[in-house]
């Protein structure tokens, strides 16, 4: 075990330098794909016809992208926390044989999304609105993402094998190549630079998954060159349920939390449209500007998780813990740097995107009062990297629930009806803050009970 102990950074490297050697390039490939993911929205927004139906379409289109992303991301975490836990084992076979039922996995992913971008799309986008303008754009934007899911789905295969080994300087390295392919596509493809016609939402959709692709290339190719540790062959790919029990065993819990982003964001749509299609489009951008602290903690996390892991697999108890009390140190400080930064630059940020007077003031008050719950989003994404690593799914799926479902949906419900009356739909936006907080102190009751029960029976 010693021997194969120095074989691997993650047993031996001192855990705070391990986790900002992991958790920067994480964070940083992370905040990235945020970044373009509002650079789509701002090219949007301000195309020189129906920019702020545009930006409508794509809030409506948003939460089937992130159910593919659930199920992408779900499937990647389960296979890197096995594999990672495998490797600390010292089984290389069996890491192997991971690695190749990911990848299975990754193209029934593909199949099924193909499937509902055919038939499925037009109902689902039907659902939430009534104008037929904006049905029309997320139609035509979404069914391009579904139809060519191949990028995103197996570039989060490969990222997560890389960083499983502690690679995850080559991950982001793939994440930068597409983001940038994407960022100087959106306005050629959006308002028809360079001789390309102007193709409006369909060209944001383009760009997309073009950048997907891009990335899903370069993170094969430095799998296929620099993953050692791992063998490749058409073999290892052929479907073992046990395999896949074990990989969702720890994914499922991942996937329910991304999917849960999913269900919260669509029946979120139907309720603020009970206040106003204004409300909705401001809740989309305020997402999708959170999101570049969300995925800074997401970025964390899938450092957290591997690391954990490893140690929880070596059966290492100081590392284990240390390596806990770190992760959530840089989290906290991530979420409350980021704070401060959206409450400082609250109006400049919702005037970037062109928005009518009603909806750019929504979005500035989204922005002052959800960004209040952010240090607490921080405990909660975190902490379930934790408990996915200590294999605790179910502590994980708790939290999830609390902060994404049980504490928002009947809340955001009752506060869109008491804003209604009193005229002040900003009131929505105080759930998001109420979710979190109850949510971050449940983490702390299931944290302890896990110590107890896990950690100290190393």
């Amino acid at each position: 075990m010693e021997q194969h102990k120095n074989i691997n950074k993650m047993g031996t490297i001192p855990v705070q330098r391990l986790m900002l050697s992991m958790g920067v390039p994480m964070i940083f490939s992370m905040m990235l794909q945020a970044f373009y993911n509002i650079v789509d929205s701002a090219f949007v927004s301000n195309m020189a016809q129906h920019g702020e139906a545009a930006l409508t379409a794509l809030t409506l289109a948003f939460p089937v992208q992130m159910l593919l992303v659930a199920f992408s991301v779900g499937t990647g975490v389960g296979a890197n926390a096995l594999l990672s836990r495998t490797l600390g084992e010292g089984n290389r076979e069996k890491v192997n044989r991971v690695a190749g039922n990911a990848e299975f996995l990754s193209l029934v992913i593909c199949i099924i999304s193909i499937a509902f971008g055919l038939v499925g799309v037009r109902a689902y986008v039907q659902s939430q609105s009534n104008n037929t303008l904006v049905i029309d754009m997320a139609i035509s934007y979404l069914r391009i993402c579904c139809c060519i899911p191949f990028g995103m789905v197996f570039f989060s295969c490969f990222e997560k094998l890389l960083q499983a080994t502690g690679k995850s300087l080559f991950s982001t390295i793939a994440q930068v190549s597409g983001a940038v392919a994407n960022i100087i596509l959106d306005p050629i493809l959006i308002y028809g630079l360079f001789g390309c016609p102007a193709l409006g939402v369909r060209g944001a959709a383009y760009a997309t998954v073009i950048g997907q692709i891009v990335s899903c290339i370069v993170a094969l190719f430095f799998h296929l060159t620099i993953n050692k540790e791992i063998t490749n062959s058409l073999r290892y790919i052929k479907p073992s349920k046990r395999l896949i029990r074990q990989i969702y065993t720890i994914g499922l819990p991942a996937i329910i939390a991304q999917a849960l982003m999913s269900v919260m964001t669509y029946g979120l749509n139907l309720i603020f449209g009970t206040v106003s299609e204004n409300a909705v489009t401001a809740y989309g951008l305020y997402y999708k500007i959170q999101q570049f602290l969300l995925f800074a903690a997401f970025g964390l996390r899938d450092a957290i998780t591997p690391i954990v892991s490893f140690n929880y697999g070596m059966r290492d108890k100081q590392r284990v813990n240390l390596s806990i009390k770190c992760g959530m140190l840089y989290t906290l400080v991530i979420m409350l740097s980021g704070t401060v930064l959206l409450e400082l630059f609250a109006s400049p940020l919702a005037h970037v995107f062109g928005l009518s007077g009603e909806t750019e003031q929504l979005c500035v008050s989204a922005i002052r009062i959800i960004s209040l719950s952010l240090v607490f989003s921080g405990v909660n994404v975190a902490g379930q990297g934790v408990f996915q690593a200590l294999r605790s799914g179910m502590e994980s799926l708790i939290i999830s629930l609390c902060r994404q479902l049980i504490f928002v949906l009947p809340v955001a419900w009752l506060f869109a009806r008491i804003g209604l009356r009193i005229h002040m739909p900003s009131l929505i936006w105080w759930t998001f803050l109420l979710a979190e907080t109850i949510s971050a102190a449940l983490f702390c009751v299931l944290m302890r009970r896990i110590r107890r029960s896990k950690i100290a029976c190393i």
